[in-house]
């Protein structure tokens, strides 16, 4: 009788978050062995000589090792990642809001102030990077690639083409960016990214999201997932599902979980190995314009009671996008997800931010040199809010003693 895998997590009684469980294997002889996350995975063979035929087969796995070290790098600890991969349109419209000139030398000048912060290091475990800044240098010639890694910091790389309308379905977007992808993502593993990006925009409103939309948007992740592993780039999967609207919490989190479901649908489909990817989803929030906002530990028990149903055990971590949400509650709500079920997990619970930390230090940069040791402070305070966050000892004391030393 062949082995056979089931999956032992039971779904939880309404309103409350059972522990994570983990799967089993039933043997022929009835008793059950723990499946280790990695058990998926080919064993690991002594390294056979040139010209073996195992040769092949042990470069693979040297090549799914790699994935995976990089990918439990990008999670360890109570680090995270730093996304700093805004396109040039979105840097120049934030830049313009705040009077700071719309310039490439501007752009540069912003983000090496961010990655020259100083101790950065200790919090950031990656930095996601644009097409236009991984090319870029420090004021003195210094390669951006080279601050990073000497920093400590895993540097990647943005991959998509940004959200366009999907043909025949009004108020829903596609993301676009897989022609050419395999040469693009040789050239930047040549450059010395070690992971990718590509982001996926899930609306919610009167009839969206289409099942037509989550579909391919969840295929697209999983086909450039798979380019990322085959370039040896571990892949950032990220659907988000928007913050915009009069959605109800509940709302959020049935679509997210719809999301969710067919994204690793889509994964397995493609063959993307689970032990060598991050998933960077949105948190289980109400609509901005929603008349009901929940308190911090509401929407941490949304969120990592959807994330149990629709996220298998093998990932090795979750890494938050903020999506507009402030700097102080993006961080209190990911310190409530840890303080209340970190032991419980089966993955580690990170972040993913942009905006809810770079946004103080453009505030206090807005263009001058003067300001940029300030700037950088106030960078290195958010950064480190959200290590706290991931380690369940993030408070309101913190902001205030930040505010007092400003």
């Amino acid at each position: 009788m062949s082995t056979q895998i089931q999956d032992r997590r039971q779904a939880e009684p309404e309103g409350e978050i059972a522990p994570a469980r983990p799967r089993v294997a039933v043997t022929e002889g009835g008793s059950p062995t723990d499946i280790q996350v990695n058990d998926h995975l080919p064993a690991i063979h002594p390294m056979a000589h040139e010209g073996s035929p195992n040769l092949e087969s042990n470069q693979r796995l040297k090549h799914t090792q790699r994935l995976i070290e990089t990918a439990r790098r990008l999670v360890a600890g109570d680090k995270g990642l730093l996304a700093m991969d805004e396109s040039n349109p979105t840097c120049d419209k934030r830049f313009a809001k705040l009077g700071i000139r719309q310039t490439v030398e501007a752009r540069r000048a912003y983000r090496e102030l961010i990655i020259t912060t100083p101790g950065l290091g200790e919090c950031i475990s990656g930095a996601i990077l644009y097409d236009e800044t991984i090319r870029q240098n420090k004021k003195d010639g210094t390669p951006f690639i080279k601050v990073i890694t000497d920093a400590g910091i895993i540097p990647g790389i943005k991959v998509d083409a940004g959200a366009k309308d999907l043909a025949a379905h009004s108020g829903e977007k596609i993301t676009e960016g897989l022609d050419g992808l395999r040469d693009r993502l040789e050239e930047y593993s040549h450059m010395g990214a070690r992971f990718a990006k590509w982001r996926a925009v899930i609306a919610l409103g009167d009839g969206i999201p289409s099942r037509g939309c989550i579909e391919a948007n969840a295929q697209a992740l999983a086909r450039y997932a798979a380019l990322c592993q085959e370039a040896g780039l571990v892949p950032v999967v990220e659907p988000e599902v928007l913050m915009d609207g009069e959605h109800s919490l509940k709302r959020c989190g049935e679509v997210t979980e719809e999301v969710l479901r067919m994204v690793f649908n889509q994964l397995y489909v493609q063959r993307v190995m689970l032990g060598g990817m991050i998933l960077k989803p949105n948190m289980v929030l109400p609509g901005l314009s929603c008349p009901k906002q929940e308190t911090v530990d509401e929407v941490a028990d949304a969120t990592v009671r959807c994330l149990l149903r629709a996220v298998p055990a093998a990932i090795p971590g979750i890494a938050f996008l903020s999506g507009g949400q402030s700097g102080e509650l993006a961080s209190a709500r990911l310190n409530a997800m840890n303080v209340r079920f970190k032991s419980r997990l089966p993955w580690a619970v990170a972040f993913s931010f942009a905006r809810a930390i770079q946004q103080p230090a453009l505030e206090i940069w807005r263009g001058e040199e003067s300001h940029v040791s300030s700037a950088q402070q106030a960078l290195y305070h958010r950064a480190k809010c959200n290590t706290a966050a991931r380690g369940g000892t993030y408070d309101a004391a913190m902001e205030a003693d930040q505010q007092t030393r400003a």
